[in-house]
C-alpha cells in the first residue's frame, strides 16, 4: 500500500513513465512529466519555507491546480483548496482561520519543469503519512466555514477502501473530471482515483453539457464521476446513447441522485451509475453501491471495508436503532478526519467516542444497505410527525413533467412546520393542480407540500448542490 498520494504518483512515474497522466485542452502530460513538474515546484515551495505550514490554492480547473496540490504535499505542507470565485467577504474569514504562508492564484505555469530530468520525487519529497495532508473547508453556505483536517494516511486508506468496492483497471482507466478540483469529491473520485490506477485524468476547465458529451466520446472516457444535475442535463443531449462504447462506469456523489434519473440514464446509455455517500469529514467516502452487487434504487450501498455505519436516535445519539428505522448516521473508520481546525468544541460535538456523527438522517435496511433521508437540520416536524425532504423529492422527481425538485420547510403556527416544494418543469406541460393530486395519491397527508413553486432553475452553491438556504429565504 502506498502511504500517501505523493507516493502513488512516484510509483506511477516509475512504473509507467510514458503513460498519459493529465489532459486539459491541448495540454497533455505523461507521468514522468507530471512527477517532474511536482518535484520542481515542490523545491520552489520549500525555498519559500512552507514545510509544516499551509498553502492556499485559488485556482480554476487546470493542470496547474493538479501539479500545485501534489507539490504542496511533497513540500511537507498542508494544501488548502479554495473556491476561486469566492468574494472577499467569503474568503477573508477562511484565510484568517487557515493562516496560509503562501497563496497561489490563477495559472502560474507549473508545467515549466516537464522536461527537466533533474526534477525527481526523491525520498525527501515523500510526506510522513501521519502528518496533515489537506485542510478542506466545508459548511460555508449554512454558517461559518469549518476547516476539516485530513491526514495523508486517512486519504490514502480511503482510496483503497473505495477501490475495493469500485475496482479500477490499472493502466487502462481514462477518468473525466468535471467538478471543480478544489472540491473534495472531484479530488477523491477524479484526481486521486486516476493516480492510484495509473490512469489518465481528463480535466474539463469549465462545464458545458455539449462539450462534456464530446469529451466523453473523443477522449474515450471509461469512468465518469458526475452528480445528479450533470446526469439529468446530459440526458437532454443528442448522442448520449452512444457513450457506452467506451464508458463502463459512472459514479454519483455530492447530492442525492433521484431514482428516476438513474433509471433514465441506464436505459438510455446502458452504463450503470453507482451512487455513494460520504462527507468531507469522512475523508470523504463512507459507502458505495458496487457494480457487481444488486443495486437498490435510492440507496447508497454498503459501508466500505473497515468502515462501520450505525443509525442512532436523534435525542441522545447513543441508542442504536433497528433496521428500517430512521435516525442519525454515525460512522467509524480510518478515513475519518482528525478534527476541525481551531474549533475544539465543534470537533467534540461531532467526534464522540471514536464515532463521527454525520448530521445526516438515514436508515439501514435488513441487508445493511444505507438509504439517506436528508440532513438532520433539514428534517421537518409537521403536526408532530417527522418528514424527510428526500422522500417527498423522490416522489416529485418521479412525475414525468418534473425536471428537478427540492423541498424545504417553513414555520407554521398550526402545524409547527409546513412542507414547501420547488420544482423545475421538464417542459410547458406542468400543471401544479395535477401535480398536487399526483402527490396526494402517493404521500400521506402530513407529508404533502402546502405550497408548490415553479422556478425556471433551482439556486445552486458554487459546487453545484441545490442551495436550500436560498430557497428558504425565498419563502420567509
Amino acid at each position: 500500500m502506498s502511504p500517501t498520494v505523493v507516493h502513488m504518483l512516484a510509483d506511477a512515474a516509475a512504473r509507467a513513465p510514458n503513460a498519459e497522466a493529465l489532459v486539459c485542452g491541448a495540454d497533455r502530460l505523461s507521468y514522468r512529466e507530471f512527477a517532474r513538474c511536482v518535484a520542481g515546484f515542490a523545491h520552489e515551495l520549500l525555498a519559500q519555507g512552507v514545510r509544516g505550514g499551509r498553502v492556499a490554492l485559488l485556482m480554476q480547473n487546470s493542470i496547474d491546480i493538479v501539479v500545485a496540490m501534489f507539490a504542496v504535499q511533497a513540500a511537507g505542507a498542508q494544501v488548502v483548496p479554495l473556491n476561486p470565485t469566492y468574494t472577499d467577504a467569503e474568503l477573508q474569514p477562511i484565510l484568517r482561520d487557515a493562516e496560509p504562508c503562501v497563496v497561489l492564484q490563477g495559472t502560474p505555469g507549473l508545467t515549466r519543469w516537464r522536461d527537466d530530468a533533474a526534477c525527481v520525487l526523491t525520498d525527501d519529497l515523500l510526506p510522513d503519512p501521519d502528518t496533515l495532508a489537506a485542510l478542506q473547508y466545508t459548511g460555508g453556505t449554512t454558517g461559518r466555514a469549518k476547516g476539516v483536517e485530513l491526514t495523508h494516511r486517512a486519504t490514502a486508506v480511503n482510496i483503497l477502501q473505495r477501490d475495493a468496492v469500485l475496482p479500477t483497471q490499472p493502466d487502462a482507466e481514462r477518468i473525466l473530471s468535471v467538478a471543480p478540483l478544489y472540491h473534495v469529491y472531484a479530488i477523491a473520485m477524479g484526481l486521486h482515483l486516476a493516480v492510484h490506477a495509473r490512469g489518465t485524468l481528463v480535466i474539463m476547465p469549465r462545464y458545458n453539457p455539449a462539450e462534456l458529451l464530446r469529451l466523453l466520446h473523443d477522449e474515450r472516457i471509461t469512468v465518469f464521476a458526475g452528480n445528479p444535475r450533470l446526469f439529468a442535463e446530459l440526458l437532454t443531449q443528442p448522442g448520449v446513447s452512444t457513450i457506452g462504447r467506451t464508458l463502463r462506469l459512472c459514479v454519483s456523489g455530492s447530492a442525492a441522485l433521484p431514482a428516476e434519473v438513474l433509471q433514465r440514464w441506464e436505459a438510455a446509455t446502458g452504463v450503470p451509475i453507482c451512487e455513494g455517500y460520504g462527507q468531507t469529514e469522512a475523508g470523504p467516502v463512507l459507502s458505495y453501491n458496487s457494480p457487481v452487487d444488486v443495486r437498490k434504487p435510492g440507496s447508497v450501498g454498503h459501508a466500505l471495508p473497515d468502515t462501520e455505519l450505525q443509525i442512532v436516535d436523534l435525542e441522545t445519539g447513543l441508542r442504536v436503532l433497528p433496521s428500517s428505522e430512521a435516525g442519525e448516521i454515525r460512522a467509524r473508520g480510518p478515513q475519518v478526519m482528525r478534527g476541525y481546525r481551531n474549533r475544539a468544541e465543534e470537533t467534540a460535538a461531532v467526534l464522540r467516542d471514536g464515532w463521527l456523527y454525520t448530521g445526516d438522517i438515514g436508515e439501514l435496511d435488513p441487508d445493511g444497505v444505507l438509504f439517506i433521508r436528508g440532513r438532520r437540520k433539514e428534517m421537518l416536524i409537521v403536526s408532530g410527525f417527522n418528514v424527510y425532504p428526500r422522500e417527498v423529492e423522490d416522489v416529485l422527481h418521479a412525475h414525468p413533467a418534473v425536471h428537478e425538485a427540492a423541498v424545504v420547510g417553513r414555520a407554521d403556527e398550526r402545524r409547527g412546520e409546513a412542507v414547501v416544494a420547488f420544482v423545475v418543469a421538464r417542459d410547458d406541460a406542468l400543471d401544479v393542480t395535477v401535480l398536487a393530486a399526483y402527490l396526494a395519491e402517493r404521500l400521506t397527508r402530513y407529508k404533502l407540500p402546502s405550497e408548490i413553486h415553479v422556478l425556471t432553475a433551482l439556486p445552486r452553491t458554487p459546487v453545484g448542490k441545490i442551495d436550500k438556504q436560498r430557497l428558504q429565504e425565498m419563502i420567509q
